[in-house]
């Protein structure tokens, strides 16, 4: 039988945002609208990602394991699609193989849509029908964090007035960005004037063309062809939405062109913009999302050429509610490894981030939003998993309070150049992508770890009030200094020899970080468990080799022996790993368990870190 033992998670779709006009424009400019949440729409996907354990292989890349995707036969992919519809058949249901994501998982094609409740005992039953499954969860359509608003430097508050913005002045005495590339996952990318030149090669990864709506399915094309839907289009019930430009907005904030005599200023003007096109009509599946991630940091995604332009800042300005899921973590995971730094809007819900993905992943910079005085946007969600705040607007007094960048004027297809305000958590997420790839033009050695450090050590207090903001606001100028003195350092890993009777609990062996930890299990029903104190904002990592042959479990459980993560993959010798984020203000007790599954006792690691 299947050894995962957590149940298949559902996350509810991000409604198209309502638009609701703001302040009348100055002459030239377009006046968007407000980024707020419509009310909720069915909770429905008709498409199933399934990993399979064999998938996939680990792979260490840069001191990270990560997961690479490993093809398998047609003999034993078709085996496997008829006992999974055999299975959906006793719900009157079917499916069809689409594609496997970089990460391993394979994206399969529901007959009809489900609801939340149906796709986990689906899910249920496939797992117990087959043990060569690690994971069943639905693909998930996310939605882009925005609504729209308009022009020029002086307008641009968010990044040089003394209460509310980044300071940006001052960074840019050290640093423009030159030499990094910023990926967008987005919308894609309208051609305008002030963002000319200031890209690179990105790519379409939408692979529905009912989505795509651009004739097709993945191509080299990540121009954005508008996102418009008539009503209904999105669900029974949604609202008609002209199309947003949202990807355009937000490369404007990360690297519009400046000193140019026109337009805007990006905060940082000398990186170059990676268009991904995730997000279409209705907004995009995860498992897209989770290919551009992986391929936006020079990993393989199959059937789209190498990108020979890495990037080592990925913008998500998208979301969805629930947790997150294993192939979103994946690629997050995978881009981490490759030296990337991951960017993710708090969502627009003004509820705790932890209900909101990917923002409540493990190891991305979860950006809430302020407004112009630097106190919380009324929006903004807020909580444990936010990393630190920035410029996100309000624009219900004036226009002029949201953030300005650059957009086009089409209502369906696409029109004539313009800027315009737009508040929004999307809108904050991409000023600190900005300064993140101002950090990285002065320090290109630095570590994902590095830079998220950095931002939340140098972060200001906030100006005004801000409950559930992270570490503070974003500080431009303090952020380069900050990364510009950080050492680099490989983490020196102290050889610890497990201390036996830790059988229990409460005979734990306690542990520091970072440690290599040479142990062993005698039979099949011994186990050992080490107690570790994580402190607050820090990241466990934990990886266990077992030797040849045997198969040991990976386990994490809290003070009162709740299984809070696990790794319990199949196979001798296999490594298992995890992660855990205390996103805490105090330091928690964790203990982690190796506990025997098949092969006999035998010796293994446990490499801790954090």
């Amino acid at each position: 039988m299947s050894r995962n033992t957590q149940s298949p998670l559902r996350l509810a779709l991000l409604a198209a945002a309502l638009l609701a006009p703001l302040a009348s424009a100055e002459a030239g400019e377009s006046v968007a609208a407000v980024d707020q949440p419509a009310a909720a729409q069915a909770a429905d996907s008709d498409r199933l990602i399934i990993k399979y354990r064999d998938a996939s292989r680990s792979e260490s890349r840069g001191g990270r394991l990560i997961q690479r995707a490993q093809s398998l036969s047609s003999a034993t992919l078709q085996g496997r699609l008829s006992a999974a519809n055999g299975v959906a058949a006793q719900r009157g249901l079917s499916l069809a193989l689409l594609r496997q994501t970089g990460v391993g998982a394979h994206v399969f094609k529901l007959n009809r849509s489900l609801g939340s409740a149906e796709m986990r005992q689906l899910a249920t039953q496939l797992q117990a029908a087959d043990a060569s499954i690690e994971y069943v969860e639905p693909d998930l359509r996310m939605r882009a964090l925005l609504t729209p608003n308009d022009t020029h430097y002086s307008k641009q508050w968010d990044l040089f007035e003394a209460t509310g913005g980044i300071r940006a002045p001052a960074a840019w005495d050290r640093a423009t960005g030159s030499g990094v590339v910023v990926a967008v996952l987005d919308t894609g990318i309208r051609p305008h004037a002030d963002l000319s030149g200031q890209t690179v090669a990105g790519y379409d990864m939408i692979t529905l063309s009912s989505i795509a709506v651009d004739g097709g399915g993945r191509d080299a094309d990540a121009s954005d062809p508008g996102d418009w839907n008539a009503a209904g289009d999105c669900g029974s019930g949604s609202a008609a939405s002209n199309s947003s430009w949202h990807g355009t907005h937000v490369a404007g904030t990360i690297a519009a062109k400046a000193n140019n005599a026109s337009g805007i200023a990006g905060i940082a003007y000398n990186a170059k913009i990676q268009p991904l096109r995730v997000l279409g009509k209705c907004g995009g599946y995860s498992s897209d999302i989770a290919d551009a991630m992986v391929w936006a940091a020079g990993g393989s995604v199959s059937g789209v050429p190498a990108n020979t332009t890495p990037a080592k800042v990925i913008n998500l300005s998208l979301g969805g509610t629930g947790n997150c899921g294993s192939t979103t973590q994946n690629a997050i995971n995978s881009a981490r490894a490759r030296g990337a730094v991951v960017v993710v809007a708090a969502g627009n819900e003004t509820a705790d981030a932890s209900t909101s993905s990917p923002a409540n992943c493990a190891g991305v910079i979860t950006v809430a939003a302020t407004d112009r005085y630097g106190a919380r946007a009324y929006y903004s969600n807020y909580g444990s998993a936010v990393t630190l705040a920035a410029p996100g607007g309000d624009g219900r007094s004036s226009g002029a309070n949201a953030i300005l960048s650059t957009l086009n004027a089409g209502t369906s297809s696409p029109g004539a150049d313009v800027y315009a305000y737009y508040q929004g958590t999307s809108m904050a997420a991409p000023h600190v992508a900005g300064v993140a790839a101002l950090m990285y033009s002065v320090k290109p050695s630095a570590t994902p770890d590095q830079i998220a450090a950095a931002l939340k050590s140098s972060a200001r207090a906030f100006p005004g009030s801000c409950s559930g903001c992270g570490a503070g606001l974003l500080d431009a100028a303090a952020a380069v200094t900050a990364i510009a003195s950080a050492t680099s350092t490989t983490p020196s890993y102290a050889a610890v020899s497990e201390a036996e009777n830790n059988n229990s609990l409460a005979r734990a062996q306690p542990i520091g970080a970072p440690s290599l930890i040479s142990g062993s299990l005698s039979s099949t029903s011994d186990v050992d468990y080490f107690a570790i104190s994580l402190p607050a904002g820090k990241t466990l990592s934990a990886l266990l080799t077992p030797a040849a042959g045997k198969d040991f479990d990976l386990l994490l459980r809290n003070a009162g022996g709740t299984l809070i993560a696990a790794s319990q993959k199949s196979g001798g010798g296999v490594v298992e790993t995890l992660s855990y984020v205390n996103g805490g203000s105090t330091a928690v007790t964790l203990y982690l368990q190796v506990r025997y599954f098949s092969g006999g006792g035998g010796a293994y690691s446990l490499q801790l870190g954090w």
